[in-house]
């Protein structure tokens, strides 16, 4: 008895391991069927392994090189698989002005992304999908903007003001060395909150302290191998573990916000606008009676995070690179300060008429911009339909990866790609020179909302620190580092500062 129980129970083994193994073989079929239909016509690339794709093929803390080098193998449209994900990379000007410009129709979706999806963080404008709701999302907030002073004389004031608060945070560390990365973030963050609440932080405030911060963790979070696992196992999302510190301080992030708006709220007066927050309201006021409007407190919650997102991190990010560059390049700096000197002086205000008569300067905020390559692979788009780029076929549901590295490094448009070359932006008489290749704020219909507003920022703070500074690396202290660090966009590695007075 006990014998033929025994064979039972190697008999039922063994019918488990051959089912299990005939699934297994069923599923590698499948896969290599449907990578080999999709060969007609489709972009070349790297042989995807069953199951991971080209995981192996890539590094998460070097995905921006490891694309350069594909392009160099498979030329400026090539495939990609991550599991179940299929990819198309874009390099170089042409393809990506025609797949995000021309046929912006086809190709301004939005993947789906787990990691923002399960909180709702898609319900804005950055993460959410092209449809009539972002439509009418992106458009009131683009309006409101503008009425709020973006590319008008009234926001340049508001930057011009916060400089000086900047100049006098930076002054009071009196020659010592200091890392500027939370000044410079505290600056750039009070523009968009000047819009967004009504009002400017001071620097040492809890509230914005705390905004900031959770800020910083969510990006050093969201980068990484976790955000695909979560697309092939969304069971990943619910399940207890380390992981889930992500969700936790995405939420804390949800109720500081919605700490703020609650406060704003009690203090609403549909005759008064205050800031964003009020015109928001008297939209979701307008629109009550519709139960498909687009306007509610979630929404609000979305596209404030994404105007702050946006507003603060690559602005920010590309000040901490302009300043890096004026220590490893002091030559650059002396010129700078020169053209400052002759413009507009040691007393007068900087403003945004200057750059029209400051070609040099205006050319390294450009050079900073290009050099630093913030955000080297934009956000990722995804067809909606099936078209042609480049002459390939690219199936509808297909993730797009712009890679604007490519458009400014590249080899033929700039003469030293991977240098920081302030000339790329002059011509032979000195005269200010942008080329059509300069798209670090990405093309199309999902072109960044705050363009006009991040480069008058980036040029007031600029020149208002070198009108009133000298940067020094700290003595006893070696060269900081040139090379980047990639999370989800590529920043200087913490570096030290003396601002000594001029």
């Amino acid at each position: 008895m006990e014998f033929l129980s025994m064979l039972w129970t190697l008999s039922s083994f063994w019918n488990a391991s051959l089912i299990g193994l005939a699934f297994f073989l069923f599923a590698l079929v499948l896969d290599l069927i449907k990578n080999r239909r999709r060969k007609a016509g489709y972009p070349p690339g790297p042989v995807p392994l069953p199951f991971v794709g080209n995981l192996f093929s890539l590094n998460a803390n070097n995905f921006h090189e490891c694309l350069l080098k594909l392009k160099k193998q498979y030329g400026n449209i090539f495939s990609l698989q991550m599991f179940s994900e299929n990819i198309i990379v874009l390099n170089g000007y042409d393809a990506i002005k025609e797949a995000l410009v021309t046929k912006s129709e086809g190709t301004s979706d939005r993947p789906p992304t787990p990691i923002f999806d399960y909180l709702g963080f898609n319900n804005g404008i950055a993460f959410s999908n092209y449809n009539k709701h972002w439509k009418e999302r992106r458009r009131f907030t683009l309006s409101t903007l503008r009425d709020f002073g973006m590319g008008k004389k009234s926001i340049e004031e508001r930057v011009r003001e916060e400089a000086g608060y900047l100049c006098a945070a930076f002054q009071e560390k009196r020659g010592r060395e200091f890392d500027p990365f939370h000044l410079l973030n505290n600056a750039v963050s009070n523009i968009i909150c000047s819009i967004i609440f009504g009002d400017r932080f001071e620097y040492d405030s809890k509230t914005f302290q705390k905004l900031i911060g959770l800020l910083r963790d969510m990006f050093e979070m969201e980068s990484g191998i976790m955000p695909m696992l979560y697309k092939v196992f969304p069971w990943l999302l619910k399940t207890p573990g380390p992981h889930q510190k992500l969700f936790t301080v995405q939420r804390k992030y949800i109720a500081c916000l919605g700490e703020i708006i609650k406060e704003h709220k009690e203090t609403w007066d549909p005759n008064i606008r205050r800031d964003f927050i009020d015109a928001f309201y008297e939209e979701m006021e307008k629109n009550k009676d519709d139960p498909q409007s687009s306007f509610d407190e979630k929404s609000l919650v979305c596209v404030i995070s994404d105007l702050f997102i946006g507003g603060t991190e690559t602005t920010s990010n590309t000040l901490r690179w302009a300043l890096l560059m004026m220590l490893l390049h002091p030559l650059i700096q002396r010129r700078v300060h020169k053209e400052i000197d002759q413009v507009i002086g040691s007393d007068r205000i900087p403003s945004v008429e200057d750059q029209l008569k400051m070609p040099y300067t205006n050319a390294v905020v450009h050079e900073t911009q290009r050099y630093g390559n913030i955000l080297p692979m934009s956000l990722f788009h995804m067809t909606n339909n099936d078209l042609k780029i480049q002459g390939y076929d690219i199936p509808k549901g297909t993730t797009i990866i712009p890679n604007l590295m490519s458009v400014l490094k590249d080899e033929t448009v700039w003469e030293k790609p991977y240098q920081f070359y302030p000339e790329h932006f002059l011509d032979a008489e000195g005269r200010f020179l942008k080329s059509e290749s300069f798209i670090p704020f990405s093309a199309g219909r999902r072109i960044c909302l705050g363009e006009m507003l991040a480069r008058m920022e980036l040029f007031l703070f600029f020149t208002s620190l070198l009108q009133k500074f000298e940067f020094h690396i700290p003595p006893k202290q070696p060269p900081p580092r040139e090379d980047p660090i990639f999370s989800f966009n590529l920043s200087p590695w913490p570096f030290q500062i003396c601002a000594q007075l001029r």
